[in-house]
């Protein structure tokens, strides 16, 4: 199993079920050194799913103090092939620490 962190849309039950099909389970996680910021979608299909064309992004500040905090999932990972296709190319999937010390998948800037 893989485990995916998220911090916005892919939390929402419908973004969910149309990139899954089915509603998934998670932890609260925390991960440091990195800030949110936002980014303009003009992926129509994404925006369906989410009902939204502003997304929130990651940046990496390496600012022990700046935080983000999301829930991390556990997928499969063809699951995990469906999160890269409904993720634009504004995202880049990372493997990253959380401050509870597990690891996990990521999607920030690209």
């Amino acid at each position: 199993m893989e485990k995916l962190f998220s911090y916005g849309t892919l939390q929402l039950e419908k973004v969910q079920l149309d990139t899954f099909g089915r509603r998934l389970t998670g932890t609260k996680e925390v991960l440091t050194n990195y800030r949110i910021e936002t980014v303009k979608i003009t992926d129509e299909a994404v925006i369906a799913s989410s009902g939204i064309d502003e997304h929130l992004i990651l940046k990496h500040s390496g600012q022990a103090s700046d935080t983000v905090e999301g829930t991390l999932y556990e997928i499969t990972e063809e699951e995990l092939k469906h999160a890269d296709a409904y993720e634009v190319d504004d995202y880049t999937r990372v493997k990253v620490s959380f401050r509870s010390g597990k690891e996990g998948w990521v999607y920030i800037g690209a």
